[in-house]
């Protein structure tokens, strides 16, 4: 296990509320712009529950854990077309592990993690991980193409301009405010691990490393 790596440990069949509470999105962790176009809206009910399961408190990046394997949950399934017009699906990409980054050209801590992503793209590609994206609240693709050539993604992203494909996370596996968030997914297609706001290539590249290890 490399340093710096911590894992969080559950008994084996804990249940999804409490696996769930052990990832990382909360109510206020995304550091978009002030003026983002406003995301989607959970209810009452989803939102009581959301913090109920999030009790163990938000991270960030710097404080990011590899669940262990019997306490992940399955990342839900997600297909549409990239910023291009090309169907992709993450079912797509299983057998490999998966980041999967959620950004809009609009949010500034986005521009501030995406060279760090583009870079840690190509450099673990040969370890069998790939790189996904879901571009959230650009209503028009055009200005998120600009964001990709801007910052030299090599990956693809799903259109996502409602925010529906977020909303098919559990809340607290996935907050649809905090843009930015990163998840990894390991080779079974389950989260094992989840960021909520921006992160370095630093702060990054151990997680997948550790994910990246494990059997499929």
């Amino acid at each position: 296990m490399r340093r710096g790596v911590r894992a969080a440990a559950l008994p084996v069949g804990a249940g999804l509320a409490v696996a769930a509470g052990l990832y990382l999105t909360g109510l206020g962790t995304g550091g978009g712009d002030g003026g983002a176009p406003a995301g989607p809206r959970a209810s009452a009910g989803t939102r009581a529950s959301a913090e109920t399961r999030t009790a163990a408190g938000t991270r960030a990046a710097a404080e990011a854990a590899v669940v262990e394997p019997a306490a992940r949950v399955h990342a839900p399934a997600l297909a549409g077309d990239d910023l291009d017009g090309k169907p992709v699906s993450l079912a797509g990409f299983r057998g490999q592990v998966v980041v999967l980054n959620v950004w809009g050209s609009w949010c500034a801590p986005c521009r501030a993690e995406a060279d760090d992503l583009a870079q840690l793209s190509r450099q673990t590609r040969d370890d069998g991980v790939r790189f996904l994206g879901i571009n959230t609240r650009d209503r028009e693709r055009a200005a998120a193409q600009s964001f990709v050539r801007a910052h030299g993604l090599g990956f693809p992203s799903l259109h996502d301009p409602t925010g529906e494909l977020l909303l098919r996370f559990p809340p607290a596996a996935l907050n649809p405010q905090a843009i930015p968030s990163t998840l990894v997914i390991d080779r079974r297609g389950r989260i094992a691990v989840a960021i909520g706001g921006a992160a370095t290539a630093g702060q990054l590249q151990p997680l997948i490393a550790r994910v990246a290890q494990e059997e499929g």
